[in-house]
């Protein structure tokens, strides 16, 4: 007898296309036709389309085309417009925010920080329509709101670093450049200029939740995986008419663990640990340099950190500005 093998599927259905619920009045048709795909059927639903993209969607993709379009368009104008090095630089390449001279204010110069503004709002405008997208699409099928706060919380952090702080801290300059190593090197030299990211509680508390994400949901798709040859996957039948798949599963648990969730609450464990991960990450940069200078002398002076001691050598952060 053919068994059921859940780390590839095997079992591949074919019947008529599922096209959904009917939409509410008012809403665009669904568009694209639908197909089977073997490839996709291998990691998951072999179904591809119906798609709805409907205005909102059509809004944002054109935003997020026009923000890469100007990002893409940068970086090959700052190696001469030369595709080769463009496709071997692309790495280091980065899009600038404007210079501290220029404040707060929208008004730059493109060539000096005006083209960052402008991709950064074509960006913020591109996810916020996807984020009201989301959120409607869920309230016409009838479901619960849960993925467009999730959205929410990740679209929170991304606004902290690109628009919330930087008004805080009076200039565009605080904000994170376009680009993945200068990325990268932002976000070394953010920590360094403000004491160490690793004494701000915010940060620990957001890598916390971060690794404890990845561990919930390692442990609920592995021990799922598990009983999914009792039919473990139908996991909303389980929570209504236990099944020898989550007895099983919570008998493991309790076995190795001596607690275990239940089938709907580790869903409620999971998102809230992903969610936290960003908000508190949030909180945690709008707080450096608005708030707190230096982590670590904060982090001393809470007893966060341990004190060292006295070398005889003055602390630079500590002397306040030289009058000459």
């Amino acid at each position: 007898m053919a068994r059921y093998q859940n780390i590839f599927t095997q079992v591949q259905l074919r019947s008529a296309h599922e096209m959904g619920i009917a939409l509410p009045v008012g809403d665009e048709d669904r568009s694209g036709g639908t197909t089977f795909n073997h490839w996709a059927g291998i990691i998951g639903q072999a179904q591809i389309g119906p798609i709805y993209l409907g205005w909102l969607g059509v809004a944002s993709l054109l935003c997020g085309f026009l923000a890469f379009e100007i990002i893409g368009l940068n970086m090959l104008a700052s190696v001469n417009w030369d595709p080769i090095q463009f496709v071997r630089q692309l790495p280091w390449l980065a899009l600038e925010p404007p210079g501290p001279q220029y404040g707060f204010t929208p008004f730059v110069p493109l060539a000096e920080g005006g083209w960052w503004i402008l991709a950064g709002m074509m960006l913020t405008a591109s996810v916020l329509l996807w984020w009201v997208r989301t959120y409607r699409r869920a309230r016409a099928l009838g479901m619960g709101t849960h993925v467009a706060w999730a959205f929410l919380a990740a679209i929170w952090l991304f606004l902290v670093l690109g628009v919330i702080r930087p008004g805080f801290m009076g200039t565009w300059a605080e904000a994170v450049p376009f680009g993945i190593f200068p990325h990268l090197d932002w976000t070394a030299a953010f920590s360094i200029r403000y004491g160490n990211l690793f004494y701000n509680p915010f940060h620990a508390l957001s890598i916390a939740f971060l690794y404890g994400s990845t561990l919930l949901f390692a442990m609920h798709g592995a021990t799922i995986l598990a009983v999914g040859r009792y039919g473990g996957e139908r996991e909303i039948e389980q929570i209504t008419d236990r099944g020898t798949a989550s007895e099983r599963a919570a008998l493991f648990w309790r076995w190795t663990m001596g607690f275990n969730a239940t089938m709907e609450s580790i869903h409620r464990w999971a998102w809230w640990f992903a969610v936290l991960t960003t908000l508190t990450g949030g909180i945690g940069i709008l707080l450096t340099g608005t708030v707190v200078d230096n982590w670590y002398l904060w982090a001393q002076e809470h007893g966060y950190a341990p004190s060292y001691p006295d070398s005889g050598i003055a602390d630079p952060a500590g002397l306040g500005s030289i009058v000459e």
